[in-house]
């Protein structure tokens, strides 16, 4: 440990010598540009629809046509409720309608021949008046099985549960084999989410949401705004805000927003918690310095920089938001023009002579 210390020694001595005495730093200067500064939010993620799939007459499930958690097209087959009792009531109501149409028919010919009839006292006005009832009860009554039939195909047709949109199927509440009762109340099967495009609900008070629309009579854009899952390391989306609550709550003080967003893809999920970023400022010839490079101590903030005659100088800075992930914005205390140290911050000090080293950009 000695020898160690003795060549480490050795070794700054040398290159303090190679430096005329002044220990070596990296230093930059800050970079200045236009920035957009944002806040982020809490929210969650909604489907555009989430649809019960129900079954509306009864029976047994005889039939499972789809895998839970696949992406289904409007119209697929989902499930077969056993058809067969509900078969039996449109051939019932097939033919009661054949039935009502002979008798209707047979009613409109008696009634044309009384007609005849009458002009030579064949017949009586009574019986003439009785025929043209007939022909009237047996219309009603083709109108009736009509109906009857079409109920009985409608009902037929809640057999076979098919998707009304597209989307992804949750699980199914029943298994093969199950009996349903669905015609007094509508059973749930299962869930499709129509997940095509999603909505990121969120909040914000009151006053920030005036605030970041108007600064010095300047309106900023809110139009779009991005919103990230996974901590914002990975997946990133932009969404338009089409709604705004027209009503402040009173409770929380805060308005509810809601973005639409595109999900072609299907990755994303409604449930999943997410971080709104939201721009409420534009701020000219900002400046920002590397965040790695800001030290924290008991009063805050600060930064090592070199003057112009090479001695560090302890430096306070206020700063804001992070800018690109590896930029911190300095508000106050640093000047666009000054040189701060980037790395090595715990080798200088107030005072110290250093020779500085201008690192590329």
């Amino acid at each position: 440990m000695v020898a160690v210390l003795v060549m480490t020694a050795c070794h700054n001595k040398k290159e303090m010598a190679m430096t005329g005495g002044a220990l070596p730093v990296e230093v930059a200067i800050p970079a200045v540009r236009d920035v957009m500064l944002t806040r982020e939010y809490p929210g969650y993620l909604s489907a555009d629809a989430t649809i019960s799939v129900v079954g509306r007459v009864n029976g047994t499930i005889v039939k499972r046509n789809f895998v839970e958690g696949s992406r289904v097209k409007k119209g697929d087959l989902l499930f077969v409720i056993e058809p067969v009792l509900y078969e039996n009531s449109v051939a019932q109501a097939n033919a009661a309608l054949q039935t009502a149409q002979a008798e209707y028919d047979y009613a409109v010919n008696s009634y044309e021949r009384m007609k005849i009839a009458i002009n030579s006292d064949a017949v009586s006005q009574i019986e003439l008046l009785q025929a043209k009832s007939k022909v009237e009860s047996a219309k009603a009554a083709i109108d009736n099985a009509r109906a009857a039939l079409s109920t009985a195909n409608t009902k037929l047709g809640y057999c076979y549960v098919k998707a009304p949109v597209d989307g992804v199927v949750g699980l199914r509440n029943y298994p093969v084999g199950a009996y349903i009762s669905g015609e007094m109340s509508p059973v749930e099967l299962c869930k499709l989410y129509k997940d095509d495009i999603m909505y990121a609900y969120f909040n914000i008070s009151d006053a920030q949401w005036l605030m970041s629309l108007q600064r010095k009579g300047e309106t900023v854009d809110q139009s779009n705004i991005t919103f990230t899952l996974g901590g914002g390391r990975y997946f990133t989306w932009d969404a338009k805000i089409d709604y705004l609550a027209p009503d402040v709550n009173l409770t929380t003080g805060t308005l509810q927003v809601r973005a639409e967003l595109s999900n072609k893809d299907g990755l994303l999920k409604p449930g999943s918690y997410i971080s709104v970023v939201l721009p409420y400022d534009d701020v000219k010839n900002a400046v920002l310095v590397r965040d790695a490079s800001i030290g924290t101590d008991q009063l805050g903030k600060y930064l090592y920089v070199v003057n112009d005659s090479n001695r560090v100088e302890y430096q306070r800075i206020t700063v804001g938001r992070l800018v690109d992930d590896t930029l911190r914005l300095v508000t106050e205390g640093l000047s666009p023009t000054e040189r701060y140290v980037t790395k090595a911050l715990l080798k200088v000090r107030n005072g110290m002579p250093v020779t500085p080293v201008m690192e590329k950009q």
